[in-house]
């Protein structure tokens, strides 16, 4: 990756120069990769929002003053209205520009979208054509791409005085466009799919950037480097004089082997004061501080990542006018070897106009109070003026099953609803349908998951559509599962405050940081046949396979049962149940419960055992165990049988059933 200072220089000359300066699609284009400028404090006018599809159903009501339905989460097809067959997926004035487009599952319908009063659409294309690579100018694949099912595009589209976007039938479900409004007298283009030359060579020159990313390269800026061994609990120290700016932090750090990387990781923290503040504007440990937890998982991105040859690096702007001081602790209790490697650089100009740099990581702090909003996990809450850049977020999530679903939740400038409301989690980091692939790129990141049970870090970084601010910001995302599940969320999150401004953010102590994510043994029904390993002898339809029950608090034998889906009345599946020796013995079993489960008839050997089994409950529960009868039963194989008999007039028809276990209990 290369910058230059003088390009810097320029843009910030270009900045200062009046509002009423046009800015090219070019210029627009460069933002796309340049860091240096985020620094800039927001002008007032200024703003970033995104329209989503969420779920109208979540409103805030100003005559009770309470959030309604806060948790709604039918995120797939909400519009702000129709018109004719005709679908409004947002309306807004200019000047601006759209800088992200997301969807999960986008299809042939078309989307068009209408600029500046325009009758004729700027852009008409099957909403499938903006993600798919095959339109020009969204070709170019570090822009315009798709990972973990996420579909993304990156490419600016400016305007002057206004954007629609409608769409029609048969569009598909999931969208998020995200657009930065500039102060009124700024001057953009109007987007026109067909490019200059200049313009097509601009987005070539930010495509290999993004596909390229890594430590920072930039000639002129001065380099310290330092050897350093932190021994446990000794503060090591460097200071800088101001003004400059620390372009890069790099670091090589020598680690133990995984999976004891993780805790060391949390151990040794990286802090920075600006300009003799009391408190440090930047604490986190040094893993997250570049972006991923828990442990050494190597990705690449435009401001941060970790190299293949082991060098962390964090290439975020961070200016200062008088001074700086960078400490690294070791809270451990072994000796840890660190390279760091600092690239700084001259800062010209009004400093006051430049934010300060703040990295903060926590878990759980400054929750919403609002009992209503009790599903809302903070991820950043301050106030002043400055620009969210974005979030690295850290799941421990033992249990298994799909740990998000919620919504991302922007507040700015005191607002009460959110000016930014996604449509779930993984959206809002770029993907989808909570995948848990691994995936690398410039602006979002899954650096771990262990098929989503288990450790997971997601990241997502604001730098065209950084979200500004003038009084307070707060960021939040829905958290589902609740810490005593166990689910718990630690996150690292990044931005610029006015020089001056009070960060909440204290240090967490060494104890909150490592540790907590111990396993969980599963629950296990001593001398059961498990129903997941059960051999399937007859089934007349449907499937039979197993299927984790962790999500739901731990409460089936080995946290599985054997799941029959896609069977209707009259179908049965039959499991062979082994007896070990002949004898009488006290038969029982146990089921899962859920809405959209059936009745069942359960037979041994041909022979039915007592009336029909209801497997009706408006919630996913475990039945008990289940009294089936004493027998006399022969060494060897026995057919265990399951016949659906019907459903409870309240249940949803999909006529499923799960068998937890069955259970021989020999008597005399």
């Amino acid at each position: 990756m290369k910058s230059s200072l003088l390009w810097g220089a320029v843009l910030a000359a270009s900045l200062h120069a009046g509002a009423a300066d046009p800015l090219t699609y070019v210029d627009l284009v460069k933002r796309l990769t340049d860091l240096e400028r985020l620094a800039q404090l927001p002008p007032e006018g200024e703003r970033c929002q995104q329209w989503s599809s969420y779920d109208r159903a979540s409103r805030y009501n100003p005559a009770t003053g309470k959030y309604e339905t806060w948790d709604a989460n039918g995120d797939g097809g909400g519009v702000i209205r129709r018109e004719g067959d005709l679908q409004v997926f947002a309306e807004m004035e200019g000047p601006g520009c759209i800088w992200r487009m997301w969807s999960a599952r986008p299809e042939q319908g078309r989307v068009r979208m209408y600029l500046d009063g325009a009758e004729t659409p700027a852009v008409d294309l099957p909403f499938l054509g903006y993600f798919d690579g095959k339109h020009e100018p969204f070709t170019r694949a570090a822009l315009v791409h798709t990972v973990a099912r996420g579909w993304n595009n990156y490419t600016p589209i400016p305007y002057q005085t206004s954007c629609k976007i409608v769409a029609e039938k048969g569009w598909g479900a999931y969208y998020q466009f995200v657009v930065t409004t500039y102060p009124k007298g700024t001057q953009l283009p109007t987007f026109k799919r067909k490019l200059t030359p200049d313009e097509h060579a601009a987005l070539d020159a930010a495509n290999r950037t993004l596909a390229a990313c890594g430590p920072l390269e930039l000639p002129g800026a001065t380099a310290h480097r330092s050897d350093v061994v932190l021994e446990p609990g000794k503060p090591v120290k460097a200071d800088w004089a101001g003004p400059a700016a620390f372009r890069s932090i790099r670091a090589r750090v020598d680690l133990p082997p995984s999976p004891q990387d993780r805790e060391m990781l949390r151990e040794v923290t990286l802090q920075i004061r600006w300009d003799g503040e009391a408190a440090p504007s930047v604490w986190a440990p040094l893993g997250d501080f570049f972006g991923t937890a828990a442990g050494a998982n190597g990705y690449q991105s435009l401001p941060s990542g970790l190299t293949r040859d082991g060098w962390w690096y964090c290439n975020w702007n961070m200016p200062f006018a008088k001074s700086a001081e960078l400490t690294l602790l070791n809270e451990g209790t072994e000796p840890r070897r660190v390279t760091l490697e600092i690239l700084s650089a001259p800062v010209a100009g009004d400093l006051g106009a430049l934010g300060r740099f703040h990295t903060k990581w926590h878990r759980d702090a400054f929750l919403p109070t609002e009992p209503e909003r009790a599903i809302d996990w903070t991820l950043l809450k301050t106030t002043g003026r400055g620009r969210f850049l974005g979030v690295m977020l850290h799941v421990w999530n033992p249990r298994g099953s799909w740990w998000g679903e919620g919504d991302e939740k922007f507040f700015v400038d005191g607002e009460k609803f959110p000016s930014t409301i996604g449509t779930g989690s993984e959206d809002y980091f770029g993907y989808a349908w909570c995948n848990p692939s691994l995936f690398t790129h410039a602006y979002h990141n899954q650096t771990i998951s262990m098929n989503n049970k288990g450790h997971v870090c997601v990241n997502r970084w604001h730098v065209t559509d950084n979200i500004p601010f003038q009084h307070s910001f707060e960021g939040a995302i829905e958290k589902y599962f609740p810490n005593q599940r166990p689910t718990l969320y630690a996150c690292t999150v990044y931005w610029y405050a006015a020089a001056g401004s009070q960060d909440p953010y204290a240090p967490a102590p060494v104890a909150e940081r490592v540790g907590y994510w111990t396993d969980i043994r599963p629950f296990v029904v001593k001398g059961a046949l498990e129903g997941e390993q059960l051999k399937v002898l007859r089934k007349s339809a449907g499937h039979a396979r197993t299927q984790e029950l962790s999500a739901h608090g731990g409460q089936w034998s080995r946290d599985a049962h054997l799941w029959w889906t896609g069977a209707t009345p009259g179908d049965i599946l039959e499991v062979a149940m082994p007896v070990a020796e002949a004898g009488r013995y006290a038969l029982t079993a146990a089921f899962t419960k859920a809405r959209d489960y059936a009745i069942v008839q359960v037979a041994l050997d041909g022979r039915k055992l007592g009336q029909p089994l209801d497997l009706y409950n408006p919630a996913v529960v475990p039945s008990g165990p289940v009294n089936l009868g004493t027998h006399d039963l022969s060494a060897g194989e026995h057919r265990f049988r399951l016949e659906i008999a019907g459903a409870n007039d309240r249940a949803l028809k999909s006529f499923m059933a799960g068998l937890d276990y069955l259970k021989l209990d020999p008597l005399p």
